[in-house]
């Protein structure tokens, strides 16, 4: 292959190539392929210490030591100058805003946890996260959906009498006897989930389980992340409006919370309206300010101030709530020491934890998902499941919920200019300080103000129900994919939503993957490109050659609409064998296995007739109106016609011009006229109408119009008898076991009545499954398999030219318009193209190299 830089017209180049056309058989024959060893097979390794040097490696060693600890690769090109006062401003906002979220955690979820357990649990499980995560912005912590799943376990002990989980709580339930007791049964029940919900999410990263995550389109995560906002938003109006509601969790909870709080909306407290109202201006504002630290943006931290300066204010006068005040009051503020899990009753909680595992880990995917893509940086699922499989085993042993992404604080991470998990691990420490010296100080800080930090950081995620529009005119399976997630999830909760939504996805996913796709191509004219009837108005017929491409992997989901689509093309369907036929197909083929035996080895014999694979089914012409079927036939336009036969007016009559063979016609516009009584029949039993010598050297082909008997036309174009079919399968990446038989039968019922079958652009994989399969046998053998269409475009006419009479062969050269010249040695054939002259650009000449079968002569023009 040659580039001519001469030739380099209007930005154009030209390329001449010259090569023979390569089958997989005789490519294999000349290119050996490589063994199974990928190794350098000039390096002898004979000792145990060579083999420990080639597979021990100081840069692998490093690769597996920053892949198990992310923390190394990230402390590694810090940069203190430009990220420290962003993550340390990050790491300060975070901080204060996580303690008064594990305060009002107590209030949603109806489970009185001491703040000084979620804080120890929220600065390990941070450090844990900082060591193994892979996201640089993650903040880990407990999410209140999340959590709320468990309120269906709390719900098989109803301490208190059911009224703190149900939100119609008694102080004086409070003093009951029974209330420690059954507070210690609910705390072991929360602290087995957890533990149990950690110990999944371990072992299914270890085991490397984590595959279903390729399934997850950013689509689906867009949507679960927008569903989720919303559920954070409904969770957030009781501090809004100041009111006190019955909680419900599960399927339709979001619509029976929201009817409640409409209900109690005659209630709200204006002051906490008021004070949500200015925090969410104040935020808004902030937005608005662009600061910049060494050409690194950062936001001013308003989350802090808003928290410190309500803070002070709060415990000067009352700002809170009637129910918000006595929840606080009543959580224990004694740390709960660390205990072991009572492994009694992980059986109970298996379902839960399960569905927990999943959830958590999704939530905190997606998320670290969605802030990768805007920082340009990749994180690790596989990782990112050790890593919070890890949390939770911590984090169930200070008896706290299960862990996972904290949107909120994440967010707030993100835009105050947090660039590593430095911040993360600056935020953990100050919460942790907090909680041990200043905790008393936030339980008077209004849950109105935390609020609107929360709802101004998890509407950005809303924000892609604007890009729905859009959405639809790309692609409308995504569109589908988005409104089924987002419902599901919105209507029945993050863990039957989450379930059906990746089910959804992946039968989406898997029916668009498996369509079956069938083109037909034709030929740009002049080039050795090929391309769709219905995309290319330029493509033009091969005659006697029918190209069909297959757009996607075959499989037995596909296969038999693939055979049916082929055969609708070529207009022919399958009838299957009689009774009578199957005994007779089998017996002779049992009789030619006889003569076989007692047949001399000697060469006196005459060469026997290609042998014909049996088949349970024969191919019947669709078109034909009567009761008789083409049983086997020969498609060869190139068949030597009867000359003593004049074409009679009965048989065609349309004309049609050698000028116009590019052009196209529909199948309703002609058709074929079958007349036995001046029809060719070959020895396969096929009826054929061939046209005379002289027609074919004027370049004029008969057809009948199918509206118009009697009128003659030349602006019509042959669409010539089919003798070889060429399945591309260059863009066909896989074929399973199914699809191979199939296929196989096809090549074999083409087979049986002449008609060659060719596969062009095979993958060396989808070969090598082939061969595993017993794909090749008589119908189908390795040299039918050439590595490019043009490839086995020229082989197919090439070969039907060795066969042809001497008109057919001028026929020929007219159809191929270019083929002026040729030239042979009795073993290859050349055919040498002249250079064409086609709107003032000049082509380059082609030349193509054909081998000649044995026993065949060469014709020299």
């Amino acid at each position: 292959m040659s580039l001519n830089t001469k030739q380099k017209t209007g930005g154009r180049y030209v390329y001449d190539v010259k090569r023979e056309v390569y089958n997989e058989e005789s490519f294999q024959k000349e290119h050996r392929r490589k063994g199974p060893s990928s190794g350098n097979v000039d390096i002898n390794i004979t000792t145990i210490k060579h083999r420990v040097q080639c597979r021990c490696s100081w840069k692998r060693f490093k690769n597996i030591a920053f892949g198990i600890f992310p923390i190394l690769e990230w402390m590694y090109v810090y940069r203190f100058k430009d990220w420290l006062l962003g993550d340390l401003l990050a790491g300060l906002n975070v901080g204060l805003v996580q303690v008064p979220q594990g305060l009002i955690l107590a209030v949603l979820i109806r489970m009185l946890i001491p703040p000084l357990n979620i804080s120890y649990a929220s600065f390990c499980c941070s450090l844990i996260y900082i060591i193994f995560g892979t996201s640089h912005h993650m903040s880990i912590g407990n999410f209140f959906l999340v959590s709320a799943l468990t309120v269906n376990v709390l719900k098989r002990i109803l301490f208190n009498s059911g009224h703190l989980l149900m939100g119609t709580f008694v102080r004086g339930d409070f003093e009951d006897p029974a209330y420690s007791v059954d507070y210690e049964r609910a705390l072991a029940i929360m602290q087995a989930v957890t533990f149990l919900t950690g110990l999944i999410q371990l072992l299914i990263g270890v085991l490397r389980l984590d595959f279903f995550t390729k399934y997850l389109p950013d689509t689906l995560i867009n949507a679960y992340l927008a569903a989720t906002a919303l559920h954070v938003m409904m969770s957030q109006l009781c501090f809004i409006f100041g009111i006190m509601v019955r909680f419900h969790c599960g399927a339709i909870s979001f619509f029976y919370n929201l009817v409640n709080y409409c209900i109690a909306l005659p209630r709200a407290n204006s002051t906490s309206i008021l004070l949500f109202l200015i925090c969410m201006v104040a935020l808004r504002v902030n937005k608005c300010i662009k600061i910049s630290f060494k050409r690194y943006p950062i936001e001013f931290p308003m989350e802090f101030v808003l928290i410190v300066c309500f803070t002070i204010i709060a415990n000067k006068i009352h700002m809170n709530t009637e129910t918000s005040k006595n929840i606080v009051e009543m959580i224990p503020y004694s740390f709960l020491y660390p205990e072991p899990v009572e492994l009694g009753l992980l059986h109970y909680v298996v379902c839960h934890a399960l569905s927990l595992s999943i959830v958590s880990y999704v939530l905190l995917l997606f998320t670290g998902k969605k802030l990768a893509s805007l920082h340009n940086y990749n994180i690790n699922p596989n990782q990112e499941l050790v890593a919070i499989g890890l949390c939770n085993l911590i984090s169930s042993f200070f008896k706290c919920f299960v862990f996972t992404s904290d949107i909120a604080r994440t967010v707030i991470q993100e835009k105050s200019g947090g660039r590593q998990q430095f911040a993360a691990l600056i935020g953990a420490g100050i919460t942790l300080l907090v909680m041990l010296k200043m905790g008393h100080y936030f339980f008077a800080l209004p849950n109105a103000v935390l609020a609107g930090i929360v709802l101004s950081n998890v509407l950005p995620f809303l924000a892609t129900v604007m890009d729905l529009p859009d959405l639809w005119k790309q692609n409308q399976h995504d569109f589908v994919i988005w409104i089924v997630t987002f419902l599901s999830v919105l209507c029945l909760g993050l863990d039957i939503g989450l379930l059906i939504s990746v089910v959804f996805t992946f039968f989406i996913t898997t029916v668009q993957s498996h369509r079956a796709t069938v083109l037909v191509l034709g030929q740009i004219p002049n080039t050795n490109i090929y391309r769709s009837f219905a995309d290319y108005r330029e493509a033009v017929y091969i005659p006697g050659v029918k190209i069909f491409q297959f757009c996607t992997a075959i499989t037995f989901v596909n296969v038999e609409e693939i055979k049916q689509a082929l055969l609708k093309e070529v207009d022919l369907k399958t009838v299957p064998l009689s009774d009578e036929d199957l005994r007779l197909l089998f017996s002779e083929n049992r009789s030619e296995i006889d003569e076989n035996i007692f047949k001399c080895s000697c060469n006196c014999d005459e060469p026997e007739p290609p042998p014909r694979i049996a088949y349970t089914e024969h191919l019947e012409n669709k078109s034909e109106s009567d009761s008789s079927s083409i049983d086997m036939f020969d498609c060869s336009p190139f068949e030597v016609p009867n000359t003593s036969r004049s074409m009679s007016e009965e048989q065609m009559a349309y004309m049609m011009s050698h000028s116009n063979l590019r052009h196209l016609i529909s199948k309703e516009e002609i058709e074929k006229i079958w007349d036995p009584s001046h029809s060719t029949i070959n020895s396969s039993g096929a009826q054929l109408l061939m046209p005379s010598p002289s027609n074919i050297e004027h370049g004029e082909i008969p057809f009948r119009n199918k509206h118009d008997p009697g009128k003659l036309n030349s602006d019509v174009s042959f669409i010539s008898t089919i003798h070889t079919i060429i399945l591309d399968f260059t863009m066909v990446n896989f074929v399973d076991v199914k699809a191979i038989q199939v296929i196989r039968q096809i090549c074999n019922a083409f087979y049986n009545i002449d008609v060659l079958v060719l596969l062009a652009g095979c993958h060396p994989m989808i070969v090598k499954t082939f061969e595993r399969n017993d794909f090749f046998d008589t119908g189908i053998t390795k040299a039918q398999l050439f590595l490019s269409l043009h490839d086995a475009v020229l082989f197919a006419l090439g070969k039907k030219f060795l066969e042809t009479t001497d008109d057919e062969q001028d026929y020929i050269m007219k159809v191929c318009q270019s083929c002026v010249f040729l030239e042979g040695n009795g073993s290859v054939l050349r055919v040498q193209t002249f250079p064409l002259i086609q709107k003032g650009s000049v082509t380059a000449g082609r030349s193509f190299n054909f081998f000649l079968p044995p026993g065949h002569s060469l014709r020299l023009f």
